[in-house]
């Protein structure tokens, strides 16, 4: 083989090794710099959230039901998130999340719910369609250690699977469920760990996660 034929394969090997690396790749979104109680929309697309902030580009689109909020929000009533003050949730509607790119190995985050068991999907298309890749029961945690913040109680929700996976949804969560270090790519959630803290699996119904938005 002569040495443009070997630098020609070389190349092509390379690209392909590239294509195994960004499905490979873990990805952890925290959703810090969101606006609280702002529509994440494009905030992890290469565009903005409802309130106009940006985050890394990421590919990742959610859809119009999610929202995110800081600690800090008369409306919240969370505490001891896993990192930093902002987390994710959704107050109304279908709460779909979207990644063409696709990712494979697994998916994992932490999330906190009082009395409320919900499940969330993963898929190998878009919009929660295609292949049901594997589901993930969140068990009721109870109220938190946290004075007047009920849902201070965080768990890991964790689901190895086959394929690659294009869209989330986490649905029966709605008002019930907050979510944050969604990590894709690996089993483990990128974060550090709250007090106190489990792993979980499987549960049952009650409190709001938001008091009520507040409106413009």
């Amino acid at each position: 083989m002569n040495s443009l034929k070997r630098y020609l394969l070389a190349v092509v090997l390379s690209a392909l090794g590239m294509t195994g690396i960004a499905h490979a790749a873990v990805i952890s979104l925290d959703f810090e710099g969101a606006g609280s109680q702002a529509n994440l929309e494009e905030f992890y697309n290469g565009g903005t959230d409802s309130q106009g902030n940006s985050g890394t580009n990421y590919n990742i689109s959610f859809g119009s039901n999610t929202l995110a909020l800081k600690e800090g929000d008369p409306a919240a009533n969370f505490a001891l998130a896993p990192s930093g003050d902002t987390i994710m949730f959704f107050l109304t509607g279908t709460a779909i999340l979207n990644y063409a790119a696709g990712f494979e190995t697994g998916f994992s985050f932490w999330y906190t719910t009082v009395g409320f068991a919900g499940t969330v999907e993963v898929y190998d298309d878009l919009n929660a369609t295609g292949n049901l890749l594997g589901s993930i029961n969140l068990a009721a945690l109870g109220t938190g250690p946290s004075p007047g913040n009920p849902f201070s109680n965080w768990a890991i929700g964790s689901l190895p699977f086959s394929g690659i996976a294009k869209s989330i949804n986490f649905g029966g969560t709605v008002n019930q469920v907050g979510y944050d270090n969604i990590t894709f790519g690996s089993t483990t959630p990128d974060a550090g760990v709250p007090e106190p803290a489990s792993v979980a699996l499987i549960g049952a119904g009650l409190l709001g996660l938001a008091v009520a938005r507040r409106r413009p």
